[in-house]
């Protein structure tokens, strides 16, 4: 059995530190990130090649995920002032029962929204929501529910989040991942009472809206028309248009696109940006360096394996670990996309959801606290997993 690269012991420093370290996790994700750029320059091969010229095809490579990735999180950061200004979260308590079965419907809206809505979207507009209806006041435990919601609401959908619509484009039918859901609504119930529990007995849900709330209809438009942007282009790049999805970050530059149009509008509230920027950095280091791990087999695909696929996507990027499931094979593909979206919720940056979340709540982000807090989310990924596999069993 040959040695583990040193790579991967690179990667584990850097999110330890990340984790339980008293430097800021930017400037730790960027000093991680550049340490394991020179090791892989000066002593291992990228995939694409050896030396400075191999760190040049990898990142040729790399640049459109990392640009989209980055586009969608500023852009969704200034779609949720648009959505928290346009008073709709301020009005939603005439809606919603005013114990804790409100925190839980918003926790399902959010699950729903994710099926066909990219999960970072789903889990700001949550966030959004949550801050209004909960005076400001949100439970570590309740965004971790929010962030699981939005993993799991898309983790059937070849829609509802990238590493589906990967396996859709690699040749995975819509089929072969829509029993996902079994296990993700195993897991959105296991997680999602105890969260609204926490939530309400924390901060009750705001029993009435303010007096002389008025919905801003114009940002209200925005919104839907940002969202039918990156809808469209994630079809268009995923369906009609592959190549030009593989060679531009066509996406983000929608977002940004709808944002700058209905400027005329509504400007957007540019503040937003310098907090969201810290964390789009944070997140675009260590998926930089996941990138650069050679990952290039998986043992034998089982269920085992792909139960362990979900506890390492909590730390480890899912983009490249579904890239190497669809390489390896053989996988039931409803497991994969269960473990890849869910397993992510388990820590606060194992998905993009939870960073784009912490950028809005800087209070989560300590490893620490989202367990201890979030202790329903483990549980109920496991809960869903097993669920899934005693109900289904594996269809490899």
């Amino acid at each position: 059995m040959s040695a583990m690269p040193l790579e991967f012991f690179l990667f584990a420093a850097v999110l330890g530190i990340v984790a339980f370290g008293r430097v800021s996790t930017m400037v730790s994700a960027l000093a991680g990130a550049l340490v394991i750029s020179v090791y892989k320059v000066l002593f291992s091969p990228f995939a694409e090649g050896a030396g400075m010229a191999g760190l040049l095809a990898h990142a040729g490579r790399e640049w459109v995920g990392l640009a989209n990735l980055l586009g969608l999180l500023l852009g969704f950061a200034l779609l949720a002032r648009h959505f928290e200004r346009s008073q709709v979260p301020a009005v939603l308590p005439h809606y919603m029962p005013d114990d804790w079965k409100g925190p839980l419907m918003l926790l399902v809206l959010v699950f729903l929204t994710s099926s066909f809505l990219d999960n970072i979207a789903a889990a700001i507009i949550g966030g959004t929501v949550a801050r209004s209806v909960f005076r400001g006041c949100v439970h570590v435990g309740y965004l971790a529910a929010i962030v699981a919601a939005s993993n799991a609401g898309g983790s059937g959908s070849v829609v509802g989040d990238t590493t589906t619509t990967m396996m859709w484009l690699a040749g995975v039918a819509p089929g072969q991942v829509l029993h996902a859901y079994v296990a993700a609504v195993v897991a959105l119930a296991v997680c999602a009472v105890p969260a609204a529990l926490q939530q309400q007995a924390w901060s009750p849900i705001v029993k009435d809206a303010p007096p002389g709330v008025r919905v801003d209809w114009t940002r209200l438009g925005i919104v839907a028309l940002v969202l039918l942007a990156a809808i469209a282009a994630n079809l268009l790049s995923s369906l009609y248009w592959p190549a030009l999805g593989a060679a531009f970050p066509l996406v983000g530059a929608a977002v940004w696109l709808a944002l700058l149009l209905s400027a005329a509008l509504r400007r957007p509230d540019w503040s937003e940006l310098p907090g969201a920027l810290r964390g789009a950095v944070f997140l675009l280091a260590l998926v930089w360096s996941a990138s650069m791990m050679p990952v290039e087999a998986l043992p034998p695909a089982s269920w085992p394996i792909a139960l362990g696929i979900g506890f390492v996507s909590a730390v480890f990027d899912n983009i490249p670990l579904t890239a190497l499931a669809l390489r390896q094979g053989g996988f039931d593909w409803g497991f994969v996309a269960y473990a890849v979206g869910f397993g992510g919720s388990m820590i606060w940056f194992g998905s993009s959801a939870g960073v784009a979340l912490s950028g809005m709540y800087p209070e989560s982000r300590s490893v620490g606290r989202w367990l201890r807090q979030g202790w329903h989310v483990p549980l109920a990924y496991v809960a869903g997993f097993f669920a899934m596999l005693a109900l289904l069993g594996w269809r490899a």
